[in-house]
């Protein structure tokens, strides 16, 4: 009953009209929900904790698929060069690969709006600045950008303390080369906003400027900001597993998406496809989840083509 009424009042929504009409938003929340969750409850999920020594056995090496010729039911997908079992790796995999994602996407969102709707509002020199750092850090794609803060990082962090920041290194590479994005968007909008009657009745209330951009004008620009978040998340994944893919990502001793394609890569042609196979699907998988449900997030909350 309650499921029930929770489905009524969401379908009454736009959103939620839109959301349940769309065979393809249901798909992609689907899967990514079963990854999302089973990547953070890998402990109990997964048949193998790769993280175990007890689980692990070289003897268990180069084990093909169940499927295949020599293939043990033990390993359904089969095992990497450690002895590990791939589900269980792509399992925990994901998980880092999830939480680069969000907690780079994130940063890069909360740049980007904060230079964006002060630039906006604030204008003058400050407003020239950020959109001038904004158009020269447009003309250097992502990858690089993320590629040269990695490697000033690794000239000024020692070796041994860069294997434990890493992670963070890596997250604030991946958000410093896609908050351009969330600031011109951002820009744009508070530049319509600002001029309305509504900003200009708090400000003759007394209102501060910091309080009218955050508290008035914030919440009606979040539309296309939770757009840009959600096709960013995708990119941010990919670029999480190019750069690790490359070996300036997580460690080695990380078993993310990236770095299992990589060792997996050192095989393919030795005849252990599987070993990058999978995890190189599972990645256009959880990717192209997000891209869908990014596109229709676009179509959802954009009033030019809602459908009703």
């Amino acid at each position: 009953m309650f499921l029930f009424k929770t489905y009524k009042k969401l379908n009454d929504t736009d959103i939620g009209y839109s959301f349940f009409n769309s065979k393809i938003a249901i798909i992609s929340l689907g899967v990514f929900l079963i990854i999302f969750i089973c990547s953070f409850l890998a402990e109990f999920v997964a048949p193998y904790d790769p993280f175990d020594p007890m689980n692990i056995s070289l003897m268990d090496a180069f084990i093909p698929p169940v499927w295949s010729q020599g293939g043990d039911p033990n390993f359904l997908l089969g095992t990497d060069q450690q002895g590990r079992d791939m589900l269980s790796t792509m399992i925990f995999g994901s998980r880092i690969s999830l939480i680069v994602g969000f907690s780079s996407i994130l940063f890069a969102m909360f740049l980007g709006v904060f230079l964006g709707i002060t630039s906006g509002y604030i204008g003058g020199r400050y407003e020239i600045i950020v959109m001038r750092l904004t158009d020269v850090q447009l003309t250097i794609p992502s990858i690089l950008m993320a590629l040269l803060v990695d490697g000033i990082a690794r000239a000024i962090i020692s070796k041994s303390m860069h294997y434990d920041m890493a992670i963070y290194v890596l997250i604030f590479a991946i958000g410093i080369s896609e908050w351009p994005q969330f600031a011109r968007v951002t820009r744009a909008s508070t530049l319509v906003e600002k001029n309305k009657e509504y900003v200009s009745a708090a400000k003759i209330i007394g209102f501060s400027n910091l309080y009218i951009m955050f508290k008035h004008i914030l919440p009606n620009i979040l539309r296309p900001v939770l757009v840009i978040a959600t096709i960013g998340l995708a990119l941010a994944i990919i670029t999480e597993s190019t750069l690790s893919f490359l070996g300036v990502g997580v460690p080695p001793t990380t078993p993310s998406l990236g770095t299992l394609i990589r060792f997996g890569n050192n095989f393919l042609f030795s005849g252990e496809w599987w070993i990058t196979f999978f995890p190189a699907i599972f990645l256009v998988i959880l990717a192209l989840s997000i891209n869908l449900l990014g596109d229709w997030m676009r179509d959802a909350l954009n009033p030019k083509l809602k459908k009703r």
